[in-house]
């Protein structure tokens, strides 16, 4: 048997909108969420590929995984047949990018396996990712931490000063997504907005990697505030259009807002293609996160 994990990630410039083979319409930067995990076990198994369910998935979702390792199979030339078992310690298809971490953990362990039976060595961290990515597109920076920019086809490690940073996620609701984030990406290609997308997120992109390295904090949650808005207005502006955000979901924003403008400081705060909001702080900042904590909690459904 083999078993590999892969984390999630989280993008401050957003990935919204692709072509044919996952690659993005615009560049976009992620930062990796070591805490929140998917695994991926696979043994040896007779007559064909199975997907053991260990996880709530339809199966839409379980022939992705077995189209995606019969993708490495013909790669690797692999005549084997393989039981596959995932499982995540995260909710699933609430926004928290599960796609990414679980088939960066599919690639890792489907080359790991391939590589043992042949007796050769694993491809790149790079080559990897741009496998994986023609699965699931964010699932290509899941492959590199803390910090990864994705732009065409390839991801790739980007040194930034603020290395570690410490995170939440509010979890309002965990119902699995009305419209997922696939489907996303092509009905926001109808919104007027989307036109000057791709110059709107590289000028951001532009700025905020040097406010990270420079602590420009403040700059820095500004970009991101825009950046989620800007992807959430074009999903409001497709046709048909559609949304994410819950009553809590601004409830918190509106909380969040307002403790930056009592205190000056605060989280960088970003909202997946979901309604739930995630947190980044700088290590320095406990108290403050404790503090705002405190204050959002009877918003929150539960936070991990």
């Amino acid at each position: 048997m083999w078993v590999c994990s892969a984390p999630s990630n989280i993008a401050l410039i957003k990935y919204m909108g692709k072509g044919e083979g996952n690659v993005p319409s615009n560049v976009s930067l992620s930062y990796t969420l070591d805490k929140f995990i998917s695994e991926v076990s696979l043994e040896i198994c007779e007559g064909e590929d199975v997907f053991v369910n260990e996880i709530s998935l339809d199966e839409k979702a379980i022939r992705r995984f077995l189209e995606h390792l019969n993708r490495i199979k013909n790669i690797t030339n692999c005549r084997k047949f393989f039981r596959i078992k995932s499982r995540n310690n995260f909710p699933h298809a609430v926004g928290v990018a599960s796609s990414a971490s679980s088939f960066a953990a599919l690639t890792l362990c489907s080359f790991k396996a391939m590589s043992s039976l042949k007796n050769v060595s694993m491809p790149s961290l790079e080559e990897m990712s741009r496998v994986s990515r023609q699965a699931s597109g964010s699932s290509c920076r899941s492959f590199f931490s803390p910090w990864s920019v994705w732009e065409g086809e390839q991801a790739r490690g980007i040194d930034i000063r603020t290395a570690k940073l410490l995170h939440n996620l509010l979890l309002i609701d965990q119902t699995p997504k009305a419209v997922s984030s696939s489907e996303a990406h092509e009905l926001v290609k109808s919104s007027l907005l989307f036109h000057g997308r791709v110059n709107r997120a590289r000028a951001r992109f532009e700025k905020l990697v040097p406010a990270l390295n420079n602590n420009n904090w403040r700059e820095a949650y500004q970009l991101c505030w825009e950046e989620f808005w800007d992807m959430h207005a074009l999903f409001e502006t497709s046709s048909p259009a559609f949304g994410y955000f819950l009553p809590g979901t601004i409830a918190l924003l509106l909380e969040i807002r307002k403790f930056w403008q009592i205190y000056q400081d605060g989280p960088l705060a970003t909202v997946d293609a979901g309604c739930n909001v995630h947190l980044l702080w700088r290590e320095d900042q406990e108290k403050s996160q404790k503090c705002l904590i405190s204050k959002l909690q009877p918003l929150i459904g539960s936070i991990i």
